[in-house]
């Protein structure tokens, strides 16, 4: 089996992508070499493997968005432009969803997506949306590999225990290539 090689600056770019690094190894390592922190997970990657491509510093994204602000919010008002989740906007999804309402990644996606559209097709979605997660039928994004990887290992191996799932998981990320689960993962159990 190939170590993972450690984050430095001598590292080159397509050997960084092939190996998984957690995000405060990325934020550590940019510290270090002075490069931007802020940002998601795929951001920051990106802009060490530019900053090991060129040795140049990728500047970060900028450009704070404002929220619209709308007088009030009704079931029949638009969903704003540059829509920001608010405490307005979540004490109107609980009066009309109720006290458990959450603002879940899909749903946030969902209302910055569909700008325009009333508040009554967004509570329609959000359920839509709670359907779905029951189901299975999510996607998880990409920066959450580690979610994606155990829901696949207990969809193939229903009788694991989360530790056998760890364990494999942790086989996995030493490994150059991609980080979705297969069943050769089941392999780092027999050692």
């Amino acid at each position: 089996m190939i170590e993972r090689p450690s984050l430095d600056k001598h590292l080159d770019s397509r050997t960084f992508r092939d190996f998984y690094y957690l995000k405060e190894e990325l934020v550590d390592f940019c510290r270090k070499n002075g490069l931007p922190v802020s940002g998601g997970k795929i951001e920051i990657a990106e802009r060490i493997a530019y900053f090991l491509d060129t040795g140049k510093v990728m500047p970060a994204k900028t450009g704070k968005r404002t929220a619209a602000e709308i007088s009030e919010i009704t079931e029949d008002a638009k969903i704003e432009a540059d829509f920001v989740c608010s405490e307005r906007h979540r004490a109107f999804f609980k009066e009309h969803i109720g006290k458990a309402f959450s603002f879940n990644v899909a749903f946030q996606k969902w209302l910055k997506a569909n700008a325009g559209k009333t508040y009554r097709e967004a509570i329609t979605a959000y359920d839509q949306i709670l359907e779905d997660k029951k189901k299975g039928k999510t996607v998880i994004d990409k920066q959450f590999e580690y979610n994606t990887y155990i829901r696949d290992f207990f969809a193939n191996n229903p009788g694991k225990t989360l530790e056998e799932a760890i364990k494999c998981w942790n086989y996995k990320k030493r490994l150059p290539g991609h980080n979705h689960y297969e069943p050769l993962d089941l392999a780092a159990l027999e050692s």
